[in-house]
Order: structure tokens, then sequence, then C-alpha cells
């Protein structure tokens, strides 16, 4: 078991070093941006300008700085100047100062930059892998005397933030749940040549389950012939997260593993039996170790599971992987869970101890939430995502949709926040069912060894090795 999982480690470092690696950051000078339309931008400021929610005057310091590996200014993606920054110049003079870094350095440059003073305010905490244990470190400082919870502008996402309170404060500012962690990836005309129904009907009607999602994974399935199940390298925690049930949860101010609910056993089970069945794409007949999203697009795999991020480029870029019948659901809702549950993430931000601007980057958080609840600021950015990115009113509404999956029931996995190695021990090892290891090896493998980290955060954190 040892050798499988190391061997799973090696793979899934590749293949997410490739993809960071085409999607790490560029210094915004090389980049040509894109400018808004003026009249776009004169709405935006008079929307900006006449609401109540967005209070203040223009900040006497507009700039933030921002560390991270990708740009929330125009970059290579095809995107134009994103609405929620435009509300944010427009209202508060702001601007954004990206300090580019690679995935892989972010935490090594931002201890560089608190060590020297540079005053780096904010970093993303959407990657669920900053808390609790930066909060413990001492490299974040609580949002609460920047961000009011209980304000119109925050009070309809109150709830998911308080989900993620460390000694009584928050460390994350979470401006939203999101539905679009991932999504199941197909070609409309591979399924329709193949007699099944198309998975957006299916959901339309509530009729796309694990049931019917098995179900056509066996009627297409045919290895010998080239035609593939899953791919990729998020299917497995797509499908786990559809229980409902995280590895780890934060109750009470303290750690929990869940690897022992009847749920995760459940799902681990249900995946060895897509495996035992060749429904899983990877290391089946002459497919290889490496994914092949381009056999989406050519009728040669069924669903690649994959976070929206994908379809966040120009649509050149994204059709050239999946086709040009390309369309996306969301995972199969578990039969079994008591509401439909999907891979939720939490857009949100960390504010960056010793940073220069906090006050700054509470008004840009603000312009955020503004852009979500504001129904023509939101109207705008939808027509402004379609033009950026080739997208149908059809996908727009199944992203909604998606949205709102999310937002009903936000349950969000933080085993990645504990520290390194026990981010990667369960990372690893959930995958192993669908690499033919049955539950109960992996669980009396691992069960024990994610107890110890947590006890050890539990009872002292500031002396658990959290690296």
């Amino acid at each position: 078991m040892k050798k499988a999982r190391t061997f799973i480690s090696a793979l899934l470092l590749t293949a997410m070093s490739m993809s960071l690696l085409s999607c790490s950051s560029k210094d915004k000078s090389s980049v040509s941006g894109k400018e808004l339309d003026s009249a776009v931008r004169e709405e935006i400021h008079q929307n900006a300008a006449e609401s109540d929610l967005l209070t203040g005057d223009k900040l006497e310091n507009g700039e933030i700085k921002w560390l991270s590996d990708w740009d929330i200014n125009p970059d290579g993606t095809g995107k134009n100047v994103p609405t929620d920054l435009a509300v944010f110049q427009e209202r508060y003079g702001g601007t954004v100062k990206y300090y580019p870094c690679t995935y892989n350095e972010r935490y090594d440059k931002l201890t560089e930059y608190i060590s020297s003073d540079e005053g780096i305010d904010f970093f993303y905490g959407g990657n669920l892998d900053a808390f609790p244990r930066g909060a413990i470190k001492e490299m974040f400082v609580p949002v609460d005397d920047y961000i009011d919870f209980d304000s119109p502008l925050w009070e309809d996402v109150k709830d998911v933030n308080d989900q993620f309170i460390w000694n009584g404060k928050h460390y994350m500012a979470g401006v939203q749940a999101t539905g679009d962690a991932v999504a199941v990836v197909y070609n409309r005309k591979t399924v329709a040549e193949a007699g099944l129904e198309d998975p957006a009907v299916l959901y339309e009607n509530g009729e796309w389950t694990w049931d019917t999602f098995q179900e056509m994974l066996e009627s297409y399935v045919d290895a010998d012939n080239q035609k593939y199940g899953i791919d990729g390298w998020w299917f497995e925690f797509g499908l786990i997260n559809t229980t409902g049930v995280p590895a780890i949860s934060l109750e009470n101010n303290k750690l929990v593993s869940n690897l022992s609910d009847p749920s995760m056993e459940r799902v681990q089970n249900w995946i060895y039996d897509l495996y035992q069945k060749g429904c899983i794409a990877i290391g089946v007949g002459d497919f290889g170790w490496e994914t092949k999203p381009a056999y989406v697009g050519e009728g040669k795999t069924l669903f690649y599971p994959i976070g929206l991020y994908d379809f966040y480029t120009e649509k050149s870029q994204w059709q050239a992987k999946y086709g040009e019948d390309a369309f996306f659901v969301p995972m199969p809702r578990d039969p079994e869970a008591d509401e439909y549950y999907i891979p939720t993430g939490f857009e949100s931000y960390m504010f960056v101890s010793g940073g220069s601007n906090p006050e700054g980057v509470a008004k840009y958080l603000d312009c955020k939430r503004f852009a979500r609840l504001d129904e023509d600021t939101k109207a705008m950015a939808d027509k402004q995502f379609m033009e950026d990115y080739g997208w149908t009113q059809e996908m727009i509404d199944m992203k909604d949709s998606m949205q709102e999956l999310a937002e009903e029931n936000p349950v969000i996995d933080i085993s990645r926040g504990v520290s390194k190695d026990c981010g990667d021990l369960i990372n690893d090892d959930l995958r192993l069912t669908a690499r033919g290891v049955p539950w109960n090896e992996t669980y009396d493998a691992m069960s024990a060894a994610v107890e110890k980290y947590l006890d050890k955060i539990n009872t002292d954190p500031k002396s658990a090795d959290i690296e």
C-alpha cells in the first residue's frame, strides 16, 4: 500500500505541477491588459456611487499589495478588468499591486515578505491550505476589526464565515461559498452518439445521481475500443464531497476527523466498485497514467471532472481541450444524502501580518460583495464573463445553479489547512480506492496518524509542526 501511495503522490505532483506551471504567475507588465468599455465603466461608477451598500470616501491610500500565483488584474487568460476591481477603482480610487510567485513558493515568498516588512496586504485563502495553520503560525491576522459580518453587505455569508473561527476570531474573509470547485465536464456529441441521456437534462429532471452516473459509465466504457470512463485528478474528492461529510471539520474550535463516518465508508466503497468495473480511465487498458483531457473532445472519454477554472479562459483555449460541444453539470447527487451536496469552495482572503493597508483590503472585499449583491452590476459581470470567455447563457445558468447548490449546503473540507503532512496524507490516501485498494485497508493505515495530527494541534497549537 505504501508503494501505491508513493506512486499516486508522484503522479499527482507531476499533474499539479504541470497545471500550475501552465497558469503560473506572469509579471503584469508583460501582459497586454484589456480595458473596460468607457460606457461600462461609467455605469459601474454610477451603480457604486448610488448604492447605500458601499460607504466611506475615496481611500487616501488606495494601493493594496497582493501576493499570489494569479493576478487580480487582467492577465493572459483573456479576461477584462474584473467588475469588482472596477468597482474598487471607481468607488475608492483603489489599485491592486501584484506580487507574483508560483503556487509552490507562495508560503516561502510570504515568509520572506513578512520578514522584510514589505507590507503585503492580502493572500488567497480559497486554496483552503491557509487556515487554521496560518493563523496558528501568526502569518495572518483576524479580519474582525475591518469586516463587519453583521452589515448588509456581509450578513448573508456570516454563517459560512462563522464555520472558520479560531480562538474566537475570523481569520478568513469569505466573500462567498463557491459552486465551481469541481464540475463534470463532458462532450454532448459524444453522449448523443453513445445513445445516452444528456446529463444536463438528467440534472434538470432531478435524475442526475450516483446511480445514473454509474449507469452511463457502465454503458459507455469499452477499453478495448478506446472508450474510457472517468479521467482527471479531481473526481475522487469530487465524488467524496457529494456525501456532505468532509474529511476534517472544525467543531467548537477543535479539529475533528470524519474518516470513520459511515458516509465516508459508503462513498469509498462505491469508488472502489467503479474501479473494479473499469469505469476509471487512469491505468485502464492502454490509457496510461497521464490525464488526457483532449480525449473528451475526441469522443474517447465520457466524464472529466475538474474545476470550472478550466473554462475561465478564452473560448479557443477551452474548446481545444474539450471540443466544440463541451458542457458541464454538477457532480451527481448522493441518493442517500439528506441534501444535494457538491464540492464547495470558499472564495476567501487572508489579511497578512504586517500588512500596510488592511483598510484598503476591506474596501476591496466590500466591492466584491457589492458586485454579487447589486443586480445591475452582477448582470454586467455575467455579460462581461460571456464576452471574455465565449460562454453561452446556458453555461452561465448552469454555473449559477451550481452556485445555488453550494450556497444552500456549504460543506467545506479544511484538511489541507491542518498541516502539509496531514493534508498530503489525506489527499493521497482517500484516492486509493480509485486505484484498487479496499477502503478498510486504507482506513486502518491512516486513521490513527490523522488523529495524532489533530490531537497535537487541538491540545497545544503553538507546538504543532504544521509546515
